[in-house]
C-alpha cells in the first residue's frame, strides 16, 4: 500500500494580521503536515475588517473584493476550501464561488450581525462548519447538519512558563495581567473598582496591561499601572511577567461566543486565572483547579486577594492550568482532530482521515 495522499487545503483568512488567522489557521500549518494535510493560506494584503476612517472604506471594499475574487478562483486548485469566517466583515459576498468541499471556521459571534443573515447564508453554503466553542455550535446546527467543535489552540512550546514556575518574575511584586485588543478594554475597565481595592489592600500589587491602546483607568495609581504596546514579538514575554491572569467579560450573547483564548494563553504560561465564568470560560474552569470564576466586584476582590496572599496556591493552580493546556488545547493535541475535520470521504478526495472526536 502506498503512502496516503496529502490533502491540499486552500485557506481564505481575514488577513495577515488578524488574530484568528494566526491562531486558527497559520499556527497549525507545520503540525498538520504530519497528518498529511497541507494548508496553503491564500494571503491578502487587505483585511476583512473595514478601516476606522469612513472615507477610506469604499476604496478598501473595492480592493478587498478584487483580492477575494482572485482567492476564490485560486481556491478551485485545492481539495478543500477553508473559509476562516466571512471574507468581508458582516457580509456574505463571494464565498459561494469558492471551491468545494467548503469548510467554514467560526470563532466569534458573527451571527449577531445583520439579524444572523450573513452567518446563516455562509453556513448553508458550506459542507461543514467548525466552531470554536459549544455555544457557537448550537447556533450553527440550526443552519448546517455537519457542525463540529474545535477550540482555539495554544502553541504550548512558545507559550510556556517562565522558569522557575514557583517564583514571581517581578520579585516581590504581584502582577495582575491582562492582554487583548482595545475593543475589549471595556471588560477590564468594568472591574477597575475591584482592582483598585486589591491594590489598596496590598502595596506590592501592580496592574500590567498589554494592548494596542492604553486603558482609561483613572482610579488606578499611575505608578502602579504598567502599559506595554502589544506586538507579536513581545506578547509571550509579557504574559510570562504576569503573576495572575485576568479575563473579565460581560454576560452577553457576544461574550458567550468568545473562545477563552486569553485564558488559555495564561494557562499555557503557568499562571493561575481569575475570569468571568461566562460561556467557554466556565467550561474551562470545570476541567480542573486552575483559578476562580468571579461574577461580581466582591468576588473579584475575594479571589484576587486570596491568590495575592498565597504563593503556594498560585503555583499549584498554575501547574494545573499548564497541564490542561497541554492535554486539551495545545496545537499538538488538536492537530489530529483538525485534520479529521478537514477531510471528506468523497470520490474526488481519497486519503486516510485520522480518528475524529466530536
Amino acid at each position: 500500500m502506498g503512502a496516503p495522499r496529502v490533502l491540499n487545503v486552500g485557506a481564505i483568512t481575514g488577513g495577515r494580521n488578524v488574530p484568528s488567522a494566526r491562531f486558527r489557521v497559520r499556527q497549525y500549518i507545520p503540525a498538520l503536515l504530519k497528518h498529511c494535510v497541507c494548508i496553503n493560506e491564500l494571503q491578502s494584503w487587505t483585511c476583512a475588517y473595514p478601516p476606522s476612517q469612513r472615507l477610506q472604506r469604499p476604496a478598501w471594499a473595492l480592493l478587498r473584493l478584487l483580492e477575494m475574487a482572485g482567492a476564490s478562483i485560486r481556491s478551485h486548485r485545492y481539495d478543500v476550501t477553508l473559509l476562516q469566517r466571512e471574507m468581508v466583515s458582516t457580509f456574505a459576498t463571494l464565498e459561494r464561488w469558492t471551491g468545494r468541499p467548503r469548510v467554514l471556521d467560526v470563532d466569534d459571534a458573527i451571527h449577531l450581525f445583520r439579524q444572523g443573515s450573513t452567518a446563516r447564508t455562509l453556513a448553508m453554503q458550506c459542507d461543514r462548519v467548525i466552531c470554536g466553542n459549544t455555544h457557537l455550535a448550537e447556533i450553527y446546527r440550526k443552519w448546517n447538519a455537519d457542525v463540529v467543535v474545535l477550540p482555539t489552540a495554544v502553541d504550548t512550546v512558545r507559550y510556556c512558563p517562565r522558569m522557575p514556575i514557583s517564583s514571581d518574575p517581578s520579585g516581590e511584586m504581584i502582577v495582575l495581567g491582562w492582554i487583548g485588543t482595545s475593543a475589549n478594554l471595556r471588560y477590564l475597565e468594568s472591574i477597575e473598582r475591584a482592582l483598585t481595592t486589591v491594590m489598596q489592600l496590598n502595596s506590592n500589587v501592580i496592574l500590567h496591561v498589554v494592548c494596542d491602546k492604553p486603558p482609561h483607568m483613572l482610579a488606578v495609581e499611575r505608578a502602579r499601572l504598567k502599559y506595554t504596546p502589544w506586538s507579536a514579538a513581545n506578547e509571550v514575554a509579557a504574559i510570562q511577567s504576569f503573576t495572575i491572569g485576568l479575563m473579565p467579560l460581560e454576560d452577553s450573547f457576544w461574550a458567550r461566543g468568545k473562545c477563552s483564548f486569553k485564558m488559555l494563553q495564561y494557562m499555557a504560561c503557568g499562571l493561575p486565572v481569575v475570569v468571568s465564568p461566562v460561556g467557554m470560560n466556565a467550561e474551562v474552569l470545570e476541567l480542573g483547579e486552575i483559578g476562580y470564576g468571579a461574577d461580581s466586584i466582591e468576588q473579584w476582590v475575594a479571589a484576587l486577594t486570596y491568590l495575592v496572599e498565597d504563593e503556594t496556591v498560585r503555583c499549584r493552580l498554575g501547574v494545573n492550568g499548564r497541564q490542561i493546556a497541554l492535554r486539551d488545547f495545545s496545537v499538538t493535541s488538536l492537530a489530529p482532530r483538525f485534520a479529521g475535520y478537514l477531510g471528506f470521504n468523497t470520490d474526488e478526495i481519497k486519503h486516510e482521515v485520522p480518528h475524529r472526536r466530536d
